[in-house]
């Protein structure tokens, strides 16, 4: 299980002295309880690994957030700092489809819907997401949407 293998790269890079994974493994573990909290689980409960991707998938968001926020403030060292977290993070999450791919889903969902109006992008976005989820970035999918009309 992904939660398992969590606390076990915590213990490994402890042992190893690698600073970078330890903070990245710390913050999924931490990340982890809390949901665990919030779901009126125990502390010291597993989550099921499509609990974990989902907590590591709001991770992965917050630190492209925090990227984007760092740049627009010249602070080059904290971006350097958060890419090298996300790097983590992605190698735990499966890889996400590209825009070519979510273009042509996007092409096929549109005519299945028989969506000709932009007044319908809404109800094709609605679609797409319930079908592309956790297999494209919303943002990829929005800017497809909107490239449609």
């Amino acid at each position: 299980m992904l939660h398992e293998q969590i606390k076990n790269g915590i213990k490994d890079a402890m042992l190893a002295k690698d600073a970078l994974h330890l903070k990245a493994f710390r913050a999924m573990s931490a990340a982890f309880t809390n949901e665990l909290v919030a779901k009126n689980k125990k502390p010291n409960e597993i989550l099921a690994d499509e609990e974990a991707l989902a907590v590591i998938t709001r991770l992965a968001k917050q630190r492209k957030d925090s990227i984007e926020q760092f740049k627009k403030g010249n602070r080059e060292d904290l971006v350097k700092e958060e890419e090298s977290e996300l790097a983590i993070f992605e190698t735990y999450l499966p890889k996400l489809m590209d825009k070519a791919e979510v273009e042509k889903f996007a092409l096929s969902k549109k005519s299945e819907l028989n969506i000709t109006d932009a007044k319908e992008k809404g109800k094709l976005m609605s679609a797409l997401m319930k079908d592309l989820k956790g297999k494209a970035d919303g943002m990829t999918v929005k800017e497809v949407v909107d490239a449609l009309f």
